[in-house]
């Protein structure tokens, strides 16, 4: 995958599956996707890895990329365009991690979304 766009359109057949139906927390969970791979293809030299996984009510989104410099919320500036990424991530997300490792870094995103997962135990 190269694009956001293409990471979408995966996200988009996961969730089909995954949380079916139309709403609110399947767009947080596209914008996030949208959101995290364009930082790292923009920031961080690229995407190395991603991939989403389905939990009882949220959706985690992965991305990893070879830069070990965590993202850094930019001010917002109603005068510049940009800027507004990674604070849309934190909004639309339960949990927000950021995990620098020898490879570079895996950005974690968990965003509440409905699915078919039911708790285990």
């Amino acid at each position: 995958m190269r694009t956001a766009e293409q990471a979408r359109d995966v996200a988009r057949g996961f969730l089909a599956v995954a949380a079916p139906g139309p709403g609110s927390a399947v767009d947080a969970v596209l914008l996030v996707v949208s959101e995290v791979f364009t930082n790292a293809m923009r920031h961080a030299g690229g995407v190395t890895r991603f991939w989403l996984e389905a939990g009882p009510g949220a959706v985690t989104v992965a991305v990893q990329d070879a830069s070990p410099v965590p993202p850094r919320p930019l001010s917002v500036d109603a005068t510049r365009p940009g800027g507004f990424g990674w604070h849309l991530v934190q909004q639309l997300s339960a949990d927000v991690r950021v995990h620098v490792h020898a490879a570079g870094k895996t950005v974690t995103a968990v965003v509440p979304c409905p699915t078919g997962v039911t708790p285990q135990g």
